[in-house]
């Protein structure tokens, strides 16, 4: 049972059904398919649905979940049966393989793709650059095999039109070492020849399209597929492709190029004509590009387009001239010969890359190999010819080692597990294979003897000759044998009853495409070229024409021969396959062609493998795993069995479930014959899985939670600990740097206070304040009483304006009563001013408003401010009381201008004098610390309160008064500089 999918994506395995119906079966994968699971397995098979889009399923993520799990561990996945084919290999030292199999467009490049990935990612953990350089061949290889392998088809855009076999070798580590390739059946008839809207194979337009002007014109070629006859049908199709980037330790890979330039060449370009008695080759300029691009002699390359050399009974050599329709058949068998085997080169340089060498299995340990398959599927089109009737034939023989070897497995784990086995009935298609390849009666045998027999020999001969001796095979039909049977033509068609359907072949072409004939005047023309790589294709050249008498095998033997050893490699490995299935024509995402489907299902085998899965018993696994899985369903094995092994804990799980006669006891499997018992126990699993989960998240989250308790508890002890110690710290250095203070000419002012700690931060502000009250306090006591009023004028002088006035007097000695002498001389001034202490006195010059300058005497008590006229013995002109005003301003600058504020709006502007003795005193300071002291004092404010406004810059001072106090009054100068003061 695959975990973690739910009964809405239906069966993770087919097996499972409950029924084998081909309609069940066919419901079950559309469902799949539908709701994104385009994986099912099929025991140990994996069928595949091509979903025709991008799926996030192939990260490392996922090959992490997958690496090492069982195959029912995880939803079915392309990695899994991957991965239990490395597992295999590795564990039991068991060669194993991957046959991949589907027609065309069904997925089988991409998923032999996603194998190679999964090998390569899970493979060398230590990073070796040995094995790093083959795992990177290996995966690039496909690049290269798919330029020239793969073409576009009306069934597909990515075709491969030949069949690949890969072998992976690995070392007793499980490191792959090296690798080989076979190809098959190369369909090299499509570079002459492509149906209607298909292209020829992508190398010819990668090359054309993906080129640079400089090595097209080299090769004397022109950019347009259009130009060429063989890539010509194409041309409309192609939109652009990548360059011809072939990099894989090549040494020599500009031949790629140039072999294609020469197949584009020779029959884009030569043409023949005739006059009756002998045939002309149009166009000789033609002839020197292709003997340039060959590196061989133009008469050499006209001779072999136009003759045939010949060796009679007597051993004489003769030149035979072609007919016009000979020479375009050897024209075109020798392009057809010459891109095979350029394949085959391709091949051959990749294995020489990959092949394991100098292996000492004594020194090394055994060698071990997965095979990965991928060969084309079962093909049924409207005009079958030889190509489908070879491939149909490969896909029987596979059909026939599928069942056999599923049917080997199934038997040998009976006989291992001590379970009876029963005889499973099923079509045997060895009566369809016999048809093809049995010795002198099958049908290569009769077209290898048609192709042998001197004469006129026909399509339509070797047809009569086959009705003749097949007609009494229940699986071979024609027009002939069948009269009635008006969906074939007489002496064209034939009819083979294959185990996917009846197939309908076109006998025209079989003789030709069966012989394959490439006249030995063009082996020996590219033996005897210059270029050594060619002379190294065409080792056949060198015979000459009288020794050339042994006929060569034909297409068709060749083939059945290579699928014989194939087969038979396959044979003695350990198998695992991936079905591809195509869902519809349209390549579309969420479109499934049910009859599509089915009849592909059908070829493929499917029902007859889940049959024979199904015929003892539908489920089977290892004890530990079944009493794993379902122990929580008995109270006898949850959540620990006290019984001898675990079978009987096993034992235990069926009996109380009531399923005693629908299970069989192996060594160490449990087999259930029904799925219906499988998911009686699968429900009540899921019916007790989210109490489990409810159960253990409770106590995990209670082990949590005190877990979490205990750290913090021990996080606040070590904090608490910490804190304190970086008080005492803090207490301890405070003090260590304090300790002399009182001794100190500064009192400690010089001192730095160390960083306090967060919890200290408001401590250390009030520790801070009371020190500087202290270092005041010792200070201010130095000071003599008489000094204290300047002192604190200073004081208040200095909160007001210090940096905001460039001089205030703050060097100097304040004298504050400038009068003093002036009011002991006029006694008149001390009768008309009321008692009182003066807080300033001096000269000034008052303006009024129409500009006019005259000069005064300013005296400022702390209850009135007079004006008085020193012309006129210091008569007083005029006195305001204290109380009215409510601000003054003074300038940024060194002038002594002094706007006194009033609350009539009566202001009173002055200029103060510097004094005869010192032009350069600054009074201003003076007045505004005398003023501000006053009302500091007088209205018992804890700190005064100012707002400076200083072109623009506002300068913000905190203010507290006592309860019936109010704030200052603030007023704007014209002068840009405002000082305001608390007002009554």
């Amino acid at each position: 049972m695959a975990e973690l999918e739910g009964l809405e994506f239906g069966k993770s395995d087919f097996v499972l059904l409950d029924e084998v119906t081909m309609e069940q079966f066919m419901e079950n994968l559309k469902l799949r398919f539908e709701k994104g699971r385009i994986y099912t397995y099929i025991g140990e098979v994996v069928v595949s649905v091509n979903p025709y889009r991008q799926m996030d399923i192939y990260g490392k993520d996922t090959v992490d979940a997958y690496r090492g799990r069982e195959l029912y561990e995880n939803p079915p996945h392309l990695y899994a049966v991957s991965d239990a084919a490395y597992k295999a290999m590795k564990r039991r030292a068991k060669d194993t393989c991957i046959v991949i199999s589907g027609e065309s467009g069904a997925g089988k490049t991409e998923a032999s793709k996603y194998i190679m990935q999964y090998i390569a990612a899970i493979t060398n953990p230590g990073q070796r650059a040995e094995v790093e350089s083959v795992k990177n061949v290996l995966l690039k290889s496909n690049c290269v095999l798919e330029a020239f392998g793969n073409a576009k088809t009306n069934r597909n855009d990515n075709s491969s039109r030949f069949g690949k076999y890969m072998d992976i070798n690995f070392n007793f580590n499980g490191e792959p070492t090296g690798g080989h390739i076979n190809n098959y059946l190369l369909e090299k008839s499509r570079v002459v020849q492509q149906q209607d809207g298909e292209r020829n194979f992508h190398s010819f337009y990668q090359l054309l399209r993906g080129g640079s002007d400089e090595m097209l014109e080299s090769f004397h070629l022109q950019n347009d597929p259009a130009v060429y006859i063989y890539t010509r049908e194409g041309a409309a199709t192609v939109v652009s492709s990548s360059p011809l980037h072939l990099n894989l330790h090549f040494n020599k890979i500009s031949y790629l190029k140039n072999s294609c330039s020469y197949i584009l060449k020779q029959t884009g370009n030569v043409q023949f004509e005739t006059d009756g008695e002998s045939v002309q080759i149009l166009g000789l300029e033609a002839i020197d590009h292709i003997a340039e691009l060959t590196a061989t002699e133009a008469d050499s390359v006209i001779k072999s387009l136009l003759f045939r050399t010949v060796a009679t009974g007597g051993g004489e050599v003769i030149e035979k001239g072609h007919t016009e329709q000979d020479a375009c058949f050897g024209r075109d068998a020798f392009a057809k010969a010459l891109y095979e085997r350029l394949f085959c080169w391709i091949v051959n340089r990749i294995n020489s890359v990959i092949e394991v060498k100098d292996y000492n299995p004594v020194l090394h340990g055994k060698n071990t190999v997965i095979g990965v398959l991928d060969i084309y599927g079962f093909e049924i089109f409207e005009n079958n010819s030889f190509e489908q009737f070879c491939i149909n034939y490969c896909n029987e023989k596979l059909q026939q080692l599928f069942i056999e070897l599923i049917l080997r497995q199934e038997q040998g784990e009976y006989q291992r597990e001590g379970i009876t086995w029963q005889h499973i009935d099923y079509f045997n298609n060895q009566i369809i294979v016999d048809l093809v390849e049995q010795p002198h009666k099958g049908i290569i045998s009769i077209l290898d003897e048609a192709c042998l027999t001197v004469g006129k020999v026909t399509d339509t001969v070797c047809l009569e000759s086959m009705d003749t001796k097949l007609a009494q095979h229940p699986h071979y039909t024609s027009r002939k044998l069948s009269p009635t049977d008006k969906t074939m033509d007489f002496q064209k068609h034939f009819r083979i009853r294959h185990y996917a359907g009846d197939v309908t072949y076109s006998v025209e072409g079989f003789l030709d495409k069966n012989k394959d004939l490439l006249f030995q005047d063009f082996k020996r023309l590219m033996y005897n070229s210059a270029d050594p790589v060619l002379k190294e294709m065409w080792p056949d050249g060198q015979l000459s024409i009288t020794e050339v008498t042994k006929r060569p095998l034909t297409a068709a033997t060749l083939f059945k021969n290579s699928i014989v050893a194939l087969v038979d490699k396959l044979g003695c490995k350990e198998p695992y396959y991936v079905r591809c299935i195509k869902p519809n024509e349209m390549k579309s995402p969420v479109l499934f062609d049910d009859a599509r489907c089915q009849h592909q299902v059908a070829y493929l085998g499917l029902m007859e493998n889940v049959m024979v899965r199904r015929a003892g018993f539908a489920y089977r696994q290892h004890y530990a795993r079944v009493l794993q899985r379902y122990k929580m369903t008995c109270e006898y094995t949850w959540p620990n069995h006290l019984m001898a092994s675990d079978r009987e804990a096993v034992e235990a799980i069926v009996t109380q479930h009531g399923f005693q006669d629908d299970v069989a006891y192996g060594h160490t499997k449990l087999f259930v014959r029904t799925p219906r018992s499988l998911y009686t126990l699968e429900q009540e699993r899921a019916a007790l899985i989210p109490i489990l989960v409810l159960f253990l998240q409770k106590v995990w989250r209670g082990a949590l939670a005190r877990m979490r308790c205990r750290r913090m508890r021990a996080i606040y002890a070590i904090m608490g600990c910490y804190k304190r110690y970086k008080v005492k710290a803090h207490f301890w250095e405070v003090e260590s740097r304090f300790a002399n203070v009182r001794t100190m000419a500064d009192y400690g002012k010089s001192v730095e206070w160390p960083n306090p700690p967060a919890a200290l931060s408001k401590f250390h502000k009030n520790t801070v304040m009371l020190h500087r009250r202290w270092w005041a306090r010792q200070i201010v006591k130095n000071i003599p009483p008489s000094d204290m009023l300047e002192v604190r004028a200073k004081v208040a002088a200095l909160t007001a304006l210090s940096g905001e006035r460039k001089d205030w007097g703050v060097s100097r000695a304040w004298e504050r009563d400038y009068l003093a002498n002036v009011r002991i001389t006029h006694k008149q001034i001390t009768n008309k001013v009321e008692s009182g202490q003066v807080l300033f006195s001096g000269f000034c010059r008052k303006v009024n408003r129409f500009n006019k300058s005259t000069d005064r005497g300013l005296l400022i008590t702390d209850k009135c401010v007079y004006k008085l006229e020193p012309n006129k013995q210091y008569k007083v002109l005029k006195r305001l009381p204290l109380d009215i005003f409510t601000g003054l301003s003074v300038t940024s600058e060194v002038d002594q201008m002094v706007a006194l504020h009033t609350s009539s709006q009566d202001d009173v502007l002055l200029c103060l004098q510097r004094g005869e003795l010192c032009t350069n005193q600054d009074r201003v300071g003076e007045l505004v610390g005398a003023l501000v002291d006053h009302f500091t004092r007088s209205l018992k404010v804890c700190r005064s309160a100012v707002q400076v406004h200083m072109r623009g810059k506002v300068k913000n001072v905190t203010v507290e008064t006592r309860p019936g106090q109010t704030n200052a009054d603030f007023k704007k100068s014209r002068d840009g500089f405002i000082l305001l003061v608390p007002a009554n």
